[in-house]
């Protein structure tokens, strides 16, 4: 029977979410004029992160708050109204008491989501194989192809192709970025993204495009960078998918398990 997660793995599971998308933003950042208008700032435990021109919820979050912070509640919530910003908070399981989450409620927040964070230990991990499928690591030239299935995978329209294919292109020079094409007779078919921190492999990214679905490429991905962490001495291999998703499905048919299931908070 497996263990269940410990406080300690649960909080390194947090860390490494929170460590890769800091690099991520910080990367955005510093791309010549700072063209998203990417703005980081810390309050106590507290990493928050905003974008001018992204106003997706995942580039305008709160990660890692523990119960301790709830001092800096009302300065978190002003980095964003003062921006006029939508935003959320990311809540994870015994980080978080009953007097934070009555504080969030008191200020307008409301529990409006759930989110699994997966874990492994990647101990003599079988690569599968298919004649079909080549998975190759993308070169800094072809990141208009990797945005593009970044794009139709998760239904993003063809214009935000440019500004996904620089917005990563910048993270391919960083320290433990790893970033993968799945070709299916030479044909991009999917997508999958890694960043490798003090010994933890956090799976950032996957997609695959809709004509390429339930062809199991999504677990040739998976048990791919399961191995290339292996190979880097990773201790731990991390991941995020919806619950009861097909990618939560796909986590457990190849070992993953569950760490925990972290809540979402947003204003009403």
């Amino acid at each position: 029977m497996d263990e269940l997660p410990t406080k300690e793995l649960i909080i390194h599971i947090q860390r490494s979410e929170t460590a890769y998308m800091h690099d991520r933003m910080d990367a955005i950042a510093k791309r010549p004029g700072n063209p998203e208008g990417v703005e980081v700032e810390r309050f106590g435990n507290a990493l928050c992160m905003y974008s001018k021109t992204m106003p997706w919820l995942s580039f305008n979050t709160v990660k890692g708050i523990q119960s301790e912070d709830i001092s800096h509640l009302d300065a978190i919530i002003d980095f964003y109204r003062s921006r006029d910003r939508r935003f959320q908070f990311e809540i994870v399981p015994s980080t978080a008491n009953q007097e934070l989450l009555k504080a969030l409620a008191e200020r307008g927040l409301y529990q409006s989501g759930f989110h699994n964070s997966m874990y492994m230990y990647p101990i003599n991990v079988e690569e599968e194989s298919d004649s079909a499928v080549a998975i190759r690591q993308v070169a800094e030239n072809e990141f208009e192809r990797y945005a593009m299935i970044h794009c139709r995978g998760t239904g993003l329209p063809d214009q935000g192709i440019p500004s996904v294919a620089a917005n990563n292109r910048v993270l391919s020079s960083r320290k433990g970025w790893r970033f993968y094409l799945a070709y299916v007779h030479d044909e991009p078919a999917a997508a999958g993204v890694m960043y490798i921190n003090e010994g933890v492999a956090s799976l950032t990214f996957g997609a695959t495009l809709p004509d390429y679905r339930r062809h199991g490429l999504h677990r040739l991905l998976l048990r791919h960078r399961f191995r290339i962490a292996q190979q880097a001495g990773c201790a731990l291999v991390v991941g995020q998918c919806a619950f009861l998703s097909q990618s939560h499905r796909n986590m457990e048919a190849v070992g993953m398990r569950l760490g925990y299931v972290r809540t979402t908070w947003t204003e009403r």
